[in-house]
């Protein structure tokens, strides 16, 4: 399979570094940087389901310009969604 760089893959990549950070980072007073279980357990179930849904968009389209249309696509509206259940919450 050839190696090809879209939006979710963009996205799974910045929260798995954010999560590695969140769990090998320090304070400087020595106390260890907590965001909290909870939190992390929702960064990594947007891993996962990034993850899937960037395989899923890959089989399902083989144009990569394609690709980067309906994920961002699929960006945006899942942003959209978090914006409006912000407000309704």
């Amino acid at each position: 399979m050839k190696f090809r760089i879209t939006p979710l893959n963009i996205i799974t990549s910045i929260a798995f570094a954010f999560l590695a950070v969140s769990i090998f980072q320090t304070k400087p007073a020595g106390k260890p940087f907590d965001m909290g279980a909870f939190y992390k357990l929702i960064l990594v179930c947007l891993i996962v389901v990034t993850f899937i849904t960037d395989l899923i968009f890959r089989f399902s389209f083989k144009n990569l310009k394609r690709i980067w249309v309906v994920e961002l696509v699929f960006i945006l509206i899942a942003a959209i969604l978090m914006l409006i259940l912000q407000k309704v919450a």
